[in-house]
C-alpha cells in the first residue's frame, strides 16, 4: 500500500469516527459503495452499531451486492448481531447462493444468533453444502433453534451468544 492510500484511509477513518459520534446513519449508507473494501467492512460494522433495523435493508443489499467476500462476510455477521427477523431473508439467499463457503458459513452462524425458527429450512438445505465449514456451521446453529425452541429463550443473552 502507498503512503498516499494509507494517509487518504487514515483521514477518512478520523472523519468517519466524527460521522460516527454524531450517529450520521446516511453518512455510513453512502460509504457501503466506496472503492476500499477496508472503509465498506467499517462502514457496515458502523451502521449496524447506529442504525437499528434502519441498517438492515442497506447492509442486507451489502451482503448480496458487493464484490469483496471479506465485506459480504461482516455484512452477514452484522446482521446476525443486529439480530431482526428482516434481515432473514438476505442472510438465507446468502446461505443457499454466495459463492463464498466463508459468507455461507457466516450467514448460516447469524441465522442461528438470531434464533427465529423460520430460519430451520435453509439451515437444514445448508447440512448439505459442498463446503464442510458451512454444514458445521448450520449444525450449530440449528442447535441454537433446539436450545431455544425446547426452552423458550429467545431473547436470552446465551442463546444470542452460542447461536453460532
Amino acid at each position: 500500500m502507498t503512503s498516499s492510500i494509507h494517509y487518504d484511509r487514515i483521514k477518512l477513518f478520523e472523519e468517519m469516527e466524527k460521522q460516527f459520534d454524531n450517529k450520521n446513519e446516511q453518512y455510513f449508507k453512502e460509504l457501503l459503495d466506496h472503492h476500499d473494501n477496508v472503509v465498506r467492512t467499517r462502514a457496515v460494522c458502523v451502521l449496524a452499531s447506529i442504525g437499528a433495523e434502519n441498517a438492515v435493508e442497506p447492509i442486507g443489499k451489502v451482503l448480496k451486492i458487493d464484490k469483496n467476500a471479506l465485506v459480504r462476510h461482516e455484512a452477514a455477521f452484522s446482521l446476525g448481531q443486529l439480530g431482526y427477523r428482516s434481515g432473514i431473508p438476505a442472510l438465507a439467499d446468502a446461505v443457499r447462493y454466495d459463492s463464498s463457503f466463508f459468507v455461507r458459513h457466516e450467514a448460516a452462524v447469524a441465522m442461528g444468533v438470531i434464533g427465529l425458527e423460520e430460519a430451520r429450512k435453509t439451515l437444514n438445505e445448508a447440512l448439505k453444502d459442498e463446503s464442510e465449514e458451512v454444514r458445521e456451521s448450520a449444525v450449530v446453529a440449528l442447535a441454537n433453534l433446539d436450545y431455544i425452541k425446547a426452552t423458550n429463550r429467545a431473547n436470552s443473552l446465551f442463546s444470542k451468544m452460542t447461536g453460532g
